[in-house]
């Protein structure tokens, strides 16, 4: 056999390898299931927001998306795991507040930075903050609670999704603004956080919302002040911290999807994409306007303005308050 003869073999070979070999020829994104990293404990807000969102994406991609907790450090954990992931579309990471905007300024050094480690797809999400206490304490309303824990410093534990994040710094700011004495209780996300509420072992704490309106429903646990601007049409007859006395105590939550940087810019297009239209659905909507949240669906720009604005608000809170991770 000629040279020729055998090269041309080689390519005809070749060629029907291509063609019959699935795992030769380029599969479109998404091939496979794509990772959700949540970064804070199953039963709180961000799993009840990231499971819809997982929903409304997977049908938008045509794979599932699946849920993968991992909680620590009020968020952190999960978003420094995502940002040292590969940048392949495979993984996301629903993000909370604090991680973007507080932890820089509690931290000596921060185990990413998200201007260069992270891509941000889009913001998901605005909650607003309400503080509950047990109903043990006998106390009806803010200045009542302000009052009792005067007159009892240090005797009040208030709990947190953990160290450092929205939850933690919305009662450090409480605690700043009324001069009172209660100690932190750090947990790896709020739904610990209430179960332990619920049995006596802590009686004060600030989360979304969403998750607490069942409790407050039932009457578990009583709301005294929503930590926004504006009541919460979930709560519509909670004041306000401003209408109780207290302006400045202000903390609001959110959620954003991030990924690993350097993935490539059509995934990572078709990525938000999906996520965009999952919150512009009239369902998701409906769900998350029913829980008193905003759905936020913004650009990459948008984005990131929006958490130097979060950087610009929290960095003097910490500065006030103390607060240090390390």
């Amino acid at each position: 056999m000629n040279r020729r003869a055998r090269l041309f073999l080689i390519l005809f070979a070749t060629l029907c390898s291509a063609a019959l070999c699935p795992s030769a020829r380029a599969q479109p994104f998404p091939a496979r299931p794509i990772k959700l990293v949540v970064p804070f404990a199953a039963g709180g807000a961000a799993d009840l927001f990231s499971r819809t969102l997982a929903s409304g994406m997977s049908t938008e991609l045509g794979q599932q998306v699946f849920i993968e907790v991992h909680a620590g450090v009020g968020g952190l954990t999960g978003v420094d795991a995502t940002a040292k992931s590969p940048p392949d579309g495979y993984t996301l990471c629903f993000a909370g507040a604090a991680a973007l905007s507080a932890f820089p300024f509690m931290l000596s050094k921060m185990p990413f930075d998200w201007q260069k480690d992270l891509a941000l797809l889009t913001i998901v999400v605005r909650v607003p903050e309400v503080v509950i206490v047990t109903p043990s304490l006998g106390v009806n309303t803010l200045q009542e609670f302000v009052a009792y824990a005067r007159a009892n410093p240090g005797k009040i534990n208030f709990g947190s999704a953990g160290a450092g994040s929205i939850t933690h710094l919305g009662a450090e700011l409480l605690k700043s603004e009324a001069k009172i004495n209660i100690a932190h209780v750090p947990y790896r996300g709020v739904g610990p956080a209430i179960t332990d509420m619920l049995g006596g072992h802590i009686q004060m704490l600030v989360g979304d919302v969403p998750f607490m309106v069942p409790h407050i429903q039932s009457g578990a646990v009583k709301a005294l002040a929503v930590t926004s601007g504006k009541r919460a049409s979930a709560l519509p007859t909670v004041p306000t911290t401003g209408e109780a006395g207290y302006p400045a105590v202000n903390s609001d939550n959110w959620y954003g999807l991030v990924a690993p940087a350097g993935i490539a810019g059509d995934i990572l297009s078709k990525l938000r994409n999906a996520a965009v239209a999952t919150l512009q659905t009239a369902e998701l909507k409906a769900k998350f306007e029913s829980q008193s949240a905003l759905p936020s669906p913004s650009t990459p720009e948008e984005f990131a303005a929006f958490i130097k604005a979060e950087q610009a608000k929290w960095g003097p809170v910490v500065a006030a308050t103390g607060v240090k991770l390390d």
